[in-house]
């Protein structure tokens, strides 16, 4: 691990911004915990990072349920983005920014952006005349509609005639086209690469970018009864954020650093927003597109995709306030392969939650340091006491720190948990196989032999909690704060070697004392 003010590199991460039309729901907390797992990770590693988050707030969607409600776009908007701040801290997401679309630098960005592309003639005045999705917010071509309703959410579309400003999309088709053949990291998982250039080869054509018909949002420069386009608006947040008008008036700031390093985490079912119709607003702009485009797949309930109208919407904090926050962020990111869809099981939750959380992990640490309460009064045995630590476990986790990078890259949390636990279900077996409690330390030899069983099993606990600090960064600070060291959300230690296990020389150096508890991490749940 690096200095914190001596980075190795920049990595920009980004979720969706969320509409603020109703309150959140697992699929928003699985997008940002995916987003906040990496950012920790590459914080860790050593990178200026920079993790956004927000929400979205105009559009013809959100004027309707304002109206239905009573109120205005704007109480709406303000009253239930709040819910959204509050989720993430309660999943103790650790983002930079929370933008929102009413914020005044960001309609100052889409305006610029809008303007530019009008005087280059890349937007230009015509006529609109198709279908729309409100709920999507979504335009759509006669062959997409499946019996006049929205492929996407299976909603009526409504046709539409108005006079409408245009992004060239044709214009940039080949380049993008180009661009993502060429580019293997621009798209994944990988299948999703293939969906979206087949959507591009069936030939784009120019996007309707304002609206008349309605007035919540952002007005087109020189022209305000035209309202620019939500989707338009929304994807320009991600330039916002990072300054993009200090930018483009020539001051000094982390802009180019930050945007070329972008990763973009989106639903599956937006995927041809940020694929298609964002980077050929970014070649229109003149601007470096982002690295890498992730979409998940959603979470279902009995093979079904969740929504309110069929009553199987998972609510996430009701999840969190019975089972705690690091129990449902482990459960997202360790039940299915990101990029694919997963079903939400509570018997599988449970499952997962009583035998990997409580009695894998739970167990491990609190036998551990209670026989190091029993042996040594909580003392950690120095190396002259000790000895080296177990081969096999120093192997064993040099063999998963070594593949990190590359997994986190490749967004393969699932993975990295799973060699995580089976990790930790080799110390355990090496515990149980030692047998310290059988050990007779009336000999040097025992006592030998017990400290290093103890060394061993404190220094791979503490690796393990580096390990799932990502992911559980609460269950991470709880054991980092029992071995008596500082938390990893705080690490400003410039002398930690960069494989962690190493470590344990700097950190638990002879008698070094934990701290007393009899807290246990993760209490089974009892199935009624």
């Amino acid at each position: 691990m690096a200095n914190k003010d001596n980075y190795k590199n920049y990595f920009y991460v980004t979720t969706p911004i969320y509409y603020v039309n109703d309150k959140p729901h697992i699929g928003h907390a699985y997008s940002t915990v995916i987003a906040d797992s990496i950012a920790r990770f590459k914080r860790l590693s050593g990178y200026k990072v920079f993790f956004l988050t927000g929400a979205d707030e105009h559009g013809l969607k959100i004027e309707k349920e304002a109206n239905a409600r009573g109120i205005t776009p704007k109480e709406l908007a303000d009253a239930v983005h709040i819910k959204f701040k509050d989720l993430f801290g309660m999943l103790s997401i650790s983002y930079d920014r929370f933008i929102r679309t009413t914020d005044e630098d960001h309609i100052k960005t889409v305006q610029l952006a809008f303007f530019a592309l009008m005087e280059k003639g890349d937007i230009y005045l015509s006529e609109y005349e198709g279908w729309y999705c409100t709920p999507c917010e979504t335009f759509l071509t006669d062959k997409v509609l499946i019996d006049g309703n929205c492929p996407q959410c299976g909603r009526p579309a409504s046709r539409v005639k108005e006079e409408s400003y245009f992004l060239k999309l044709n214009k940039y088709e080949k380049r993008l086209e180009e661009y993502i053949e060429s580019r293997p990291e621009f798209i994944k998982p990988p299948f999703r690469k293939n969906e979206v250039l087949s959507f591009i080869k069936e030939g784009l054509n120019d996007l309707s970018v304002s609206r008349t018909s309605f007035s919540w949002g952002i007005p087109v420069p020189g022209n305000d009864k035209h309202i620019i386009y939500v989707w338009f608006d929304a994807l320009l947040n991600y330039l916002t954020a990072i300054g993009f008008e200090e930018f483009l008036e020539g001051r000094d700031n982390d802009f180019n650093l930050l945007f070329k390093t972008a990763n973009h985490i989106v639903g599956k079912d937006i995927l041809k927003f940020h694929a298609v119709y964002w980077p050929v607003m970014l070649f229109a702009l003149d601007l470096p597109l982002p690295k890498t485009i992730f979409a998940h797949g959603w979470w279902l309930m009995d093979n079904k995709k969740m929504s309110k109208s069929l009553g199987n919407v998972i609510d996430p904090i009701y999840l969190i306030n019975n089972y705690g926050a690091d129990a449902l962020r482990f459960y997202l990111l360790r039940e299915i392969t990101l990029g694919l869809d997963g079903d939400f099981n509570m018997d599988n939750f449970i499952t997962r939650y009583n035998s990997e959380l409580a009695n894998d992990l739970g167990n491990l640490v609190s036998r551990t340091t209670a026989m190091l309460q029993k042996y040594t009064g909580g003392k950690l045995p120095g190396f002259g006491e000790a000895g080296s630590i177990d081969e096999h476990l120093s192997k064993a986790i040099c063999n998963i720190t070594s593949t990190l990078n590359e997994r986190y890259d490749n967004y393969d949390f699932a993975r990295i948990l799973e060699e995580t636990f089976k990790f930790i279900n080799t110390v355990n077996k090496y515990i149980n196989d030692s047998a310290p409690w059988k050990i007779d330390i009336s000999s040097p030899e025992g006592k030998r032999n017990l400290y290093k069983i103890l060394r061993s099993a404190v220094v791979s606990i503490y690796c393990i909690s580096y390990l799932i600090y990502p992911f559980m960064p609460d269950t991470a600070a709880r054991i980092n704060k029992i071995l008596n060291v500082e938390a990893f959300a705080f690490f400003k230690s410039s002398i930690v070697p960069e494989n962690i296990f190493d470590s344990h020389g700097v950190l638990f150096k002879d008698g070094h004392k934990i701290n007393e508890s009899r807290e246990i991490l993760f209490p089974k749940i009892i199935n009624t």
